[in-house]
């Protein structure tokens, strides 16, 4: 390992940087979204989810692949490949004339990403002495939440201007990051051994999800009983078991599967799926709802939305002394309940005519402390029912599972929202997203359940 020296101060401010802006990808886009429509004429909502889905398909795809490579050619080359792919590809997002060449440039964004996330952690480490190394694990960890609350806002503010600046902000900080990342990153050695990634097993996950994703987009043209429809979703099901069955005999695969099988860890990843179901869809609906309904303008959308993600992080801060009195298991039970009850007071409270305070803001309110409460449990409960030498594989494995999630939400909502031509008519088709949202929570808190009962037999 390179020696702990003065340059290496800088490592920490790359490191951020380069994560800060995959992270924010993730919120600013969503903010985008309507302003993409009006943008491509004849593109809807079912078309343009794909720059959303295809994105996260392929992050979850590839993050434990992408790791394990990293592990073989070095995480500083690794780490600076992934920079410089995500840098290029924002780019091309920027300066795609239409539909087809976007999605695929965020398919590109999402594999260099997912090469870029692993590496990141990896070189931070590296770079700083064993007795901080948890202080800045923890300020790697709090990126993600400084970027959701920040990130509807600034989004707003980008697609103020043009909704291509969503991507384009990525280029100077890119640029800088490589800059000078590659004067400063260590050099941890590469490790060199060890069997390659299961990237055929990637790309069977990659169309198993793709497939399901599809089958649920596009169930409201094609309809529900149709061959099409049907077709798709029973693709998915034949992938994903051939998925498992090269898992089970591959020796470096996508899912480790004998991970699955300890209770806490399989509970907790259940419950982060479900949960992440619901955020998604509930993140989608109130930007559509707000631009699309109530007419607000983007950066009005973001200030709307802002106050749920803002409370995510002190929240999280402050669930220790619950943790420690009613356990992991009924504190996330407990925020995925309050999260179903915010996204029930839209369906209940929110009408055609806007009225934030009384209407959008307290599902807002609600639905952040219910994430703040939730999500961060969720994760931790599945770290810490491994031992330390599969912290990295089955971290990897929950952020997949999170970013499944996040694909079957923005598919669910797409056909329930359908493409309503009068207020009263999307009021009914948001009232339906929601109650499907607030199903996806309470499910959560199913798993979250019997995540409790699994830690009391531990």
């Amino acid at each position: 390992m390179q020696k702990v020296g003065k340059s290496n101060s800088l490592v920490l401010p790359v490191v951020a940087a380069a994560v800060f802006v995959s992270n924010l990808d993730l919120f600013v886009v969503n903010v985008a979204v309507p302003a993409m429509t009006e943008h491509f004429a004849g593109a809807g909502l079912a078309e343009l989810s794909w720059v959303l889905n295809g994105y996260a398909i392929v992050f979850a795809a590839l993050l434990v692949p992408a790791g394990r490579m990293a592990d073989r050619i070095g995480h500083r080359t690794g780490f600076l490949a992934g920079l410089a792919g995500f840098t290029a590809a924002s780019a091309l997002c920027a300066l795609a004339p239409g539909v087809g060449l976007l999605v695929g440039a965020r398919l590109l964004q999402a594999a260099t990403a997912a090469l870029l996330m692993p590496t990141s952690l990896a070189l931070l480490l590296a770079a700083t002495e064993p007795e901080r190394r948890p202080a800045a694990v923890r300020g790697w960890a709090s990126i993600g939440g400084i970027a959701a609350g920040l990130g509807p806002v600034l989004g707003g503010l980008l697609v103020e201007a043009d909704w291509r600046w969503v991507f384009l902000v990525n280029l100077p900080v890119g640029a800088l990051a490589l800059a000078v990342g590659a004067r400063v990153l260590p050099r941890p050695r590469a490790t060199g051994a060890g069997p390659l990634p299961d990237l055929a097993g990637a790309v069977l996950l990659t169309a198993a999800i793709g497939a399901l994703a599809l089958g649920l987009v596009r169930a409201e043209a094609w309809g529900w009983t149709s061959a099409r429809t049907l077709g798709s979703l029973l693709a998915a099901a034949l992938l994903t078991a051939l998925f498992l069955a090269r898992s089970a005999r591959h020796r470096a695969p996508v899912v480790d599967l004998p991970m699955l099988r300890v209770p806490v860890f399989a509970a907790a990843n259940a419950a982060a799926l479900l949960f992440t179901v619901a955020f998604s869809g509930m993140l989608l609906t109130a930007v559509l709802w707000c631009q699309q309904v109530w007419g607000y303008s983007a950066l009005r959308t973001g200030l709307a939305i802002s106050p749920g993600p803002l409370l995510v992080p002190p929240v999280a801060l402050a669930t220790g002394p619950l943790l420690r009195r009613f356990g992991q298991g009924a504190v996330a039970c407990t925020g995925t309940l309050v999260f179903a009850a915010g996204v029930a007071w839209w369906a209940v409270a929110v009408g055609t005519a806007p009225g934030y305070a009384q209407g959008l803001l307290p599902g807002m309110l609600l639905t952040g402390l219910g994430v703040g409460l939730a999500l961060p449990t969720l994760v931790g409960a599945a770290a810490a029912a491994l031992p330390p030498d599969r912290f990295a594989t089955g971290s990897a494995v929950t952020t997949m599972a999170r970013q499944i999630g996040a694909v079957i939400g923005v598919a669910v909502v797409v056909p329930l929202l359908g493409s309503p031509h009068s207020a009263a008519a999307a009021l009914d088709a948001f009232r339906h997203g929601w109650t499907a949202v607030a199903a996806a929570a309470l499910l959560a808190s199913g798993a979250a359940l019997l995540l409790s009962a699994a830690q009391r037999r531990t």
